[in-house]
C-alpha cells in the first residue's frame, strides 16, 4: 500500500464509522438476504423481513451449545442450507485453551474477506504513524493440522484457514508484510522445528525486516525465549551455511536450505551483539536494526507477555493491532500511539451485526448474595450505536457464516467512540472466573493480583515467567491456588510474603468478606519447577492446538484434569497466606 492507498483505506473507514447505524442496518440486511433460505432462519418466522426490529423479535439469543445439533449435521455431510444460504466451505476450530475443548465454527469466504479488511485497515492506521517501505516481516505464525470431516469439509483452526488462502499472501504483500519464512515453516507439523526456522529465516533477512509480528504476544515472547537457548546454534548454521541436524522434516530442510548460504560476517555480527546484550534487553532493535515496530494482540490475557515483550523491544513501539475471536472479527486499534494499557478497538460496523448485552459491575452493591449479577443479570441487548461509555457489555454477533444473535462470551467495556462506532476494551471471558462461593474474580482481577506479586518479587530480582490459577474445592473451606513459575529460586521469606501479597490483592468485596469469615480459605501459592509452562505448551501442541491461537489458560477448572496433573506434578514448594490471620 502506498501513501495514497493508506489514506483511501482510512477515509473509507472514517466514512463507514460516521454512519455506523446505517451501515449496521445494511449489514444485517445483507446477512439475512444472503442466508434467507437457511433452515435456521426459515423456521424463525422472519418470512423474509430484514429489519433489526423483526430480527430481534424472531431470533433468540444463543450460545455455541444451542447450535451444536446444526453444526453436527454439517460435519456429517448434510449440504442443505442449514445455517447459511451458501454451502459452508470449511470449519474453524477455536483454540480450546479456555475450557479445554475446541468449538467448531462455520468458515466461508465472507469470514476471509473480513479478515483481510481488518489487516488492511489496521495496517493503514499504523503505517500513518510508523511508515514502512518495501521489506519483510518476521511473522511468528503457525498453521495446525487439518482434518477432513465425515462430510468432506476441512476442519482446522481459523488462522490456518486464513494462512492457506491466496488472499492472505496477496494482502501481506500489499501491506509490506511478506513473511521471511517459506510456507513449509508456517505449515510445519513440528512446532519446535518451526520456531527454530522462523528465527533462522528472520536473521538471514535481518536487514530487510521492518515488522515483527504474530497473532498473539505470547508467540513472539516464546520465540525470543527460545532464541536465548539456541542462538549459538543458529549462528553456526549461518556461518557454515548448513542447517542444524535438529531440523529433521525433509520438506522443511529443503525449503530453508534454499535460502541458507554461508555468511561468516552475519554470523559474527549476531554473535557479537548477543554477547553484548544485558539480560537480552533491546534484543529486537539490535538484531533487526530496521524494524519499525512489533505488533499483534497485546491486551486481555496477552497483557503479561506484552510487558515481557517490551523488554526485548527496548524503545521500539509495541502495538496492539486488533480484536476478534474464532467466531469473527470485531475491531481494530485506530490510535496506535496509545499506551497498551489505554488501547481500545473501534468496531467495524460492516463486518457483522452487533448487539451488546448490558452487564453491571457489582463492587459497590450490598447484596452479596446476588454477586452473580455482576456478569449474569439479563437485560435487553442494545445496538452498536446505543452503548454507553463506561458500561460493561457482553458481545453478541450475527455474521455472514451462520451465527445469529450469538453470545460471544466476551465482556467488554466501552471507553470512547470513534465517530459513531464504539471503542472497546476487552475485560474478561464471561464464565472464566476464579470462584469458590459467592466470590467472583475475573481474568482482569487475577492479572492485577499478579501485578502486585510481580512488584514484590522484582525487589528481589525475581520475575514471574508464567502463571495460572485454580479454585480448589476439594477441602473445606475451598481456596484459591496460584501456580507460579519463577525466573530463579526465591527464599522462604519472600515466597511466604508473596502468598499473602496475592491474597490481599484480590479486593473484590465478596472475596474479602468470605476470607474474613473463613468461607474461603487462605490462598495457596504453588511454585512449579522451571519449564512447567513449556510442558503445558507442548501438551496443547500435541493435541493439535495451533500456536498462532494459543492462550495460556488463566483459570484451570477441575474438568481440565490433564492440565491440572501437569501443574501438580511439577510443584516444588507450597505456601499458604497468613494475610487474614
Amino acid at each position: 500500500m502506498n501513501s495514497k492507498s493508506v489514506e483511501l483505506e482510512i477515509e473509507e473507514f472514517e466514512t463507514m464509522t460516521t454512519n455506523a447505524d446505517i451501515v449496521q442496518r445494511e449489514t444485517l440486511q445483507k446477512i439475512l438476504e444472503q442466508n434467507g433460505q437457511a433452515e435456521y432462519l426459515q423456521a424463525s418466522g422472519l418470512r423474509g423481513r430484514t429489519d433489526p426490529e423483526s430480527f430481534k423479535a424472531c431470533i433468540p439469543l444463543v450460545t455455541h451449545e444451542d447450535l451444536e445439533p446444526y453444526l453436527q449435521r454439517i460435519v456429517d455431510g448434510d449440504d442443505s442450507p442449514i445455517l447459511t444460504g451458501r454451502p459452508v466451505t470449511a470449519l474453524s476450530l477455536s483454540s480450546g485453551t479456555t475450557h479445554g475443548k475446541s468449538k467448531l465454527i462455520p468458515f466461508n469466504e465472507e469470514m476471509l474477506r473480513s479478515t483481510m479488511q481488518i489487516y488492511r485497515t489496521s495496517f493503514a492506521f499504523i503505517n500513518r504513524e510508523y511508515p514502512v517501505n518495501d521489506g519483510k516481516a518476521l511473522q511468528f505464525i503457525y498453521a495446525s493440522k487439518q482434518s477432513i470431516t465425515k462430510g468432506g469439509l476441512i476442519a482446522t483452526t481459523g488462522t490456518t484457514n486464513i494462512y492457506r488462502s491466496r488472499q492472505f499472501k496477496n494482502t501481506m504483500q500489499d501491506i509490506h508484510s511478506q513473511c521471511c519464512s517459506p510456507d513449509e515453516v508456517i505449515f510445519c507439523v513440528d512446532y519446535n522445528q518451526s520456531v527454530y526456522c522462523h528465527l533462522l529465516c528472520g536473521l538471514i533477512y535481518s536487514q530487510e525486516v521492518q515488522i515483527i509480528s504474530s497473532a498473539f504476544a505470547f508467540s513472539i515472547v516464546h520465540a525470543l525465549r527460545t532464541f536465548e537457548q539456541v542462538w549459538e546454534e543458529i549462528c553456526a548454521d549461518i556461518r557454515e551455511g548448513i542447517l542444524s541436524n535438529k531440523i529433521t522434516i525433509p520438506s522443511l530442510r529443503e525449503a530453508v536450505s534454499k535460502i541458507l548460504t554461508p555468511n561468516r560476517n552475519l554470523a559474527d555480527t549476531i554473535y557479537r551483539k548477543c554477547m553484548s546484550l544485558s539480560n537480552w534487553c533491546n534484543m529486537i532493535p539490535e538484531l533487526w536494526p530496521n524494524a519499525k515496530y512489533v505488533y499483534g494482540i497485546m491486551t486481555g490475557s496477552m497483557e503479561p507477555y506484552a510487558r515481557k515483550l517490551q523488554r526485548y523491544a527496548g524503545s521500539l513501539p509495541v502495538l496492539s493491532a486488533y480484536y476478534g475471536a474464532s467466531e469473527g472479527w470485531i475491531g481494530a486499534n485506530v490510535n496506535p500511539r496509545l499506551k497498551l494499557e489505554s488501547v481500545a478497538y473501534a468496531v467495524f460496523p460492516n463486518i457483522s451485526y452487533f448487539e451488546f448485552l448490558p452487564r453491571r459491575e457489582n463492587r459497590n452493591e450490598q447484596e452479596l448474595d446476588n454477586v452473580d449479577s455482576k456478569f449474569h443479570r439479563e437485560l435487553d441487548p442494545v445496538g452498536l450505536t446505543e452503548v454507553e461509555i463506561g458500561c460493561l457489555y457482553e458481545v453478541i454477533i450475527t455474521n455472514f457464516a451462520g451465527l445469529y444473535r450469538y453470545k460471544l462470551g466476551d465482556i467488554v467495556k466501552v471507553v470512547s467512540f470513534h465517530n459513531s462506532t464504539p471503542e472497546l476494551q476487552f475485560i474478561c471471558r464471561r464464565n472464566n472466573l476464579l470462584s469458590i462461593n459467592i466470590d467472583k474474580n475475573t481474568e482482569n482481577d487475577i492479572q492485577m493480583a499478579i501485578n502486585e506479586a510481580s512488584r514484590l518479587l522484582a525487589l528481589h530480582k525475581l520475575e514471574i515467567v508464567d502463571f495460572t490459577t485454580h479454585a480448589d474445592s476439594s477441602s473445606d473451606p475451598g481456596h484459591y491456588v496460584i501456580f507460579l513459575e519463577l525466573s530463579s529460586d526465591a527464599s522462604e521469606d519472600v515466597l511466604n510474603s508473596c502468598s499473602s501479597c496475592l491474597d490481599l490483592a484480590f479486593v473484590e468485596r465478596a472475596y474479602v468478606l468470605s476470607r474474613r469469615n473463613n468461607i474461603v480459605g487462605p490462598l495457596e501459592l504453588r511454585v512449579v519447577c522451571r519449564g512447567t509452562f513449556h510442558k503445558i505448551l507442548e501438551y496443547y501442541a500435541d493435541i493439535g492446538t495451533t500456536m498462532s491461537q494459543f492462550k495460556m489458560p488463566r483459570c484451570v477448572g477441575s474438568s481440565n484434569d490433564k492440565l491440572l496433573k501437569i501443574l501438580c506434578r511439577n510443584v516444588v514448594r507450597s505456601y499458604f497466606s497468613t494475610a487474614y490471620g
